[in-house]
């Protein structure tokens, strides 16, 4: 009993798949046309599915797909996997879409704020991006860990508008400007888009390759960066970008944000897999955490946000205590109806058994306890209760009566 799996509810809700394609700087317009409606018509024929929800927000489409109950969920997993390998047809700016992970159907078992007084907001965001969920990920029974507040860092060229006019330049010249300007650029038409290697020498006896060293680091180097269009190479004037835009270091912006009792942090939402055992998953990822916060100094880590394990602990302790409490009031009136030490002994004896032997048939089935269960137990319970006494009576009657005829008979 001590071992046996516990969580608060039971696996309720139907097999569910959730598929999502990011598709940055699309309108939900323009996800829902171009990338939503066309990934719907491509799994609407996959076998065992009951329904298909969908949800385009702004670079982002969702699709939660449900399954007929009893369907093995990896064998709907394989099948959607197999129809999104025809998902080629998606525009060039959005991700090849990903398969969530399958989650509990009471998924969010902790949540942990992470802040710092001395650490700012990007850096913070990149240690917990790069280092606190990776580890956290690791964690056996740990589905996902989505990050709240997150602010990573990026380069960003903000364009004045009457500086431009000024300039006589267009938007366009500015895009092109500071997307070839690196190695490496997100935006398909760009020559960034499609970066060259770097070559190799060649020698007596070995080939060493060519590795080129980004050029550009610091707003100040963007900023340095020459806008070239036909009018101002025929003029022989020269431009860059920092005459016309400003550039920094700033962050994308936020879809949600987590605050925190000392103010703004970022809020780690934990998920678990199906049939999880909550407590043996929450001391993985308390241990984790005990790892990684030597390491991060100056960063404060507090784990008690929300503990699913903490109410599964209180009820255990509540249970218990009410069961011991419960048990010394059956022994009680099971004394006093009977009246007779050794009936009340066998009555408690066989409720303990009775007990025992479904604990161990819950057992050797792999169930979880939860809620469901234990008010079965319960009620399971009241009936043994209820039968061993009239039993133990009828019994104690019948033995009494036998006792009589004999007596009369002597």
């Amino acid at each position: 009993m001590r071992n046996i799996p516990v969580d608060v509810f039971p696996e309720f809700a139907p097999p569910v798949v959730e598929v999502q394609t990011e598709a940055i700087g699309l309108s939900a317009d323009e996800v829902q046309d171009l990338i939503t409606l066309n990934l719907e018509e491509l799994l609407s024929g996959v076998p065992w599915l009951e329904s298909i929800r969908s949800q385009s927000v702004t670079g982002l489409s969702s699709i939660v797909l449900t399954f007929k109950r009893g369907t093995d969920i990896m064998k709907a997993r394989q099948m959607i996997q197999e129809r999104l390998t025809l998902a080629y047809t998606l525009p060039n700016v959005a991700q090849p879409p990903v398969i969530l992970q399958p989650l509990s159907a009471t998924s969010r078992f902790m949540m942990i704020g992470i802040s710092s007084d001395k650490v700012e907001p990007t850096e913070l965001s990149l240690l917990t991006r790069w280092t606190i969920k990776p580890r956290l990920l690791g964690v056996p029974g740990v589905a996902n860990v989505a990050i709240w507040g997150q602010r990573l860092r990026q380069m960003h060229v903000q364009i004045d508008p009457n500086r431009l006019r000024d300039a006589k330049v267009l938007q366009e010249d500015i895009i092109a400007a500071a997307g070839d300007a690196l190695w490496v650029s997100p935006l398909t038409f760009l020559k960034g888009s499609a970066p060259g290697t770097g070559g190799w020498i060649d020698n007596r006896n070995q080939r060493l390759g060519v590795q080129h060293t980004m050029p550009i680091e610091t707003p100040e180097d963007m900023a340095k960066v020459a806008v070239t269009t036909p009018s101002l190479l025929l003029s022989g004037k020269s431009l860059s970008l920092g005459e016309v835009t400003e550039v920094s270091f700033s962050h994308p912006p936020l879809i949600g944000d987590a605050v925190l009792k000392n103010g703004n942090g970022l809020m780690l939402v934990i998920e678990k897999f199906p049939s999880a055992n909550t407590l043996e998953v929450t001391r993985g990822v308390d241990q984790a955490l005990a790892e990684l916060s030597r390491g991060l100094p100056g960063v404060q880590i507090d784990a008690k946000v929300f503990r699913l394990a903490s109410y599964v602990q209180d009820s255990i302790s509540n249970l218990t205590q009410a069961i011991a409490i419960g048990g010394v009031l059956v022994i009680l009136v099971i004394g006093a109806f009977l009246f007779n030490w050794r009936s009340a002994l066998i009555s408690v004896v066989s409720i303990t058994l009775s007990l025992l032997a479904a604990v161990i048939a819950l057992h050797l089935t792999g169930a979880t306890i939860n809620t469901m269960i234990l008010a079965g137990l319960i009620v399971a319970l009241s009936v043994v209760i209820d039968d061993v006494v009239f039993d133990v009576d009828t019994l104690r009657g019948r033995l009494r009566a036998q006792s009589q005829t004999a007596a009369c008979r002597s």
